[in-house]
C-alpha cells in the first residue's frame, strides 16, 4: 500500500505501520489517496482521538465552539442539540444531521442492511443527496 502512494520500498512498509500505530498522520494528498484506495471519504480515515472518554469530550467542547452543538435536556434525557442562532452553520449541520438521521431511520425500519448503513457512513459526503 505504501507503494501506491508513492514511497519508495524501503519507506513504504515502514510508512503505513507509522500511520496504522497513530505515530504519524498521513498529510493530506496521502490521506486522499488512501480514501482512494479504501473507496471511502477522506472524512472517514481522519478520525479524531476519541479512543477515551476524555478525548471524546474534548471532542465535543471542539463541536460546541465551532459548531454550536450543544448539551441539554429532553423530558429528564441528556440530549445534543444545534444551536439555531448560529445561522449558516446550523443550516449546514441540520442537514448533515437530517441525512444521517434518514439513514438511522431506515436501519431501524429494516429498509437498509447494517452493512448498507455503514457503507453510507464510510462514504459521506460523498452519497449525501
Amino acid at each position: 500500500m505504501g507503494q501506491q502512494l508513492g514511497f519508495s520500498d524501503s519507506q513504504a512498509d515502514v510508512r503505513i505501520a507509522q500511520y496504522e500505530k497513530g505515530a504519524r498522520s498521513p498529510k493530506e494528498k496521502y490521506l486522499n489517496a488512501l480514501a482512494d484506495i479504501f473507496e471511502v471519504s477522506p472524512h472517514a480515515l481522519a478520525v479524531p482521538d476519541i479512543d477515551n472518554y476524555v478525548g471524546l469530550m474534548h471532542t465535543l467542547f471542539t463541536l460546541e465552539d465551532l459548531y454550536g452543538l450543544h448539551i441539554d435536556e429532553i423530558d429528564g434525557e441528556l440530549c445534543l442539540r444545534l444551536d439555531k442562532s448560529k445561522g449558516t452553520t446550523y443550516l449546514s449541520m441540520f442537514d448533515m444531521f437530517h441525512a444521517w438521521q434518514e439513514q438511522a431511520e431506515k436501519l431501524k425500519s429494516g429498509e437498509i442492511t447494517p452493512e448498507e448503513y455503514d457503507q453510507w457512513r464510510y462514504d459521506y459526503p460523498k452519497n449525501a443527496k
